[in-house]
């Protein structure tokens, strides 16, 4: 069955558990009150549950509430809205999509309630609502708070919860409180691979495995519930990942750089730390060839830094990434006429693409960039046993050079790689 590129695929058998886990003549879980699909990315979670759910409540109920909850009202739209539309219009199943402020679905005699839960906030949209189900898709990036009022909210007899995520840190509530705890809970727990997913090639597969490094590579491809610990950039090779002055600058004479931007991480009383990076053409991606790494410096002295590089190079920098805690000093960038512009300051995602980098030996550093490379060879997450640890990030400490080279490579590298 088909419709404009959506073709359903041969489930595979954690698939199929995830279908039909709520049919009492199929499934011995089907007394469960919720089912959780955590595990891989792209290991075919998201569609088996977007069908499993509609047929549930479809086949269940008819004129009741259903609540529909992702991370952000966008990424509800792009990760289970768009497919769930393809499906049903595949299965024959009319719908009417509502857009306003009270944004739903209207599928046979049921409605689905649409709601973002990014933030503590958000419990407060689903308040008064009285539903027979829900569908949380990324689930473990929401705040309990939200997730326990959605809960708290499905009162019909005989509602079921689906709930999909990636794993984070072990000690998360979702997995403490739930994935452990599984009977007490009255949830069926299924762990997903890459491999549970028959429709996707082994050649896509190797190049996910490509794409995450370190403790996001544990999480993201193999699955687990890990801890992030020891040094952030442990994959950071000295011997292989700094580069020579001399060669640096042989590569600015040969033109090998077909661009240049820039970066900075503003301070005065910390180090104000900035940087410059050469992208040439190849499996080199970036080489960080200057830094700057001062105290109590304005924002002109940086800026004239900039300028007497684009001199140097004979270039302008196409732009340079800036911290945007302090939009006063973007403007005076852009009065010195510099390309300046906030950076994209995500943490997960943007130590992902530098780890990755280094991982794949995309990104060298001009072994002039002391501060730089010394900052690596210490940057770390706290002690498994330390309260910081829950956080998820790393110690705010020694990431001054680091944090300049995160908005640099991620805000640039985020939508190419």
């Amino acid at each position: 069955m088909k419709n404009k590129g959506f073709e359903f695929k041969p489930f595979s058998d954690k698939q199929i558990k995830l279908l039909t886990w709520w049919i009492p003549e199929v499934s011995p879980h089907s007394d469960c009150d919720g089912v959780i699909a955590e595990g891989s990315i792209r290991a075919g979670k998201t569609i088996a549950m977007i069908d499993s759910f509609i047929s549930w409540s479809l086949s269940t109920f008819d004129g009741e509430n259903f609540i529909l909850g992702g991370k952000t009202m966008g990424a509800l739209k792009r990760n289970v809205l768009n497919p769930m539309f393809l499906i049903l219009t595949a299965k024959g199943i009319s719908y009417k999509y509502i857009r306003s402020d009270d944004p739903r679905l209207e599928i046979g005699g049921n409605t689905y309630y649409i709601f973002g839960g990014d933030n503590e906030k958000s419990q407060d949209k689903v308040q008064g609502l009285t539903a027979a189900g829900a569908y949380l898709d990324e689930v473990a990036l929401m705040p309990k708070s939200f997730v326990d009022q959605v809960m708290g909210r499905c009162s019909v007899d005989g509602a079921k919860y689906f709930f999909n995520c990636n794993p984070g840190h072990p000690k998360h509530w979702l997995k403490t409180e739930i994935i452990d705890n599984p009977k007490e809970k009255n949830f069926l727990v299924l762990h997903f691979t890459m491999d549970d997913n028959l429709s996707l090639a082994e050649k896509v597969k190797e190049r996910l495995k490509r794409m995450f490094s370190g403790v996001f590579y544990l999480r993201y491809i193999l699955g687990q519930w890990v801890v992030a610990e020891g040094l952030v950039y442990d994959m950071f090779k000295e011997k292989e990942h700094v580069i020579s002055r001399e060669k640096v600058f042989q590569m600015i004479r040969n033109k090998e750089f077909h661009t240049y931007i820039g970066a900075v991480d503003w301070g005065y009383t910390a180090p104000m730390a900035a940087g410059i990076y050469g992208i040439p053409r190849g499996k080199v991606k970036a080489v960080k060839i200057a830094e700057f790494y001062k105290t109590k410096q304005q924002t002109e002295d940086v800026a004239n830094w900039f300028l007497e590089w684009e001199n140097k190079l004979g270039k302008s920098l196409k732009v340079i990434f800036c911290d945007s805690a302090e939009p006063d000093r973007i403007v005076t960038l852009r009065k010195m006429h510099l390309r300046a512009k906030n950076a994209v300051k995500e943490i997960s995602a943007g130590l992902n693409t530098v780890m990755t980098m280094h991982k794949n030996d995309e990104y060298l550093i001009c072994e002039d960039c002391v501060n730089t490379i010394n900052e690596k060879l210490t940057y770390s997450y706290p002690e498994k046993n330390d309260p910081k640890a829950k956080k998820d990030e790393p110690l705010d400490e020694n990431n001054h050079a680091m944090d300049e080279e995160r908005y640099a490579l991620h805000s640039y590298f985020r939508k190419r790689r």
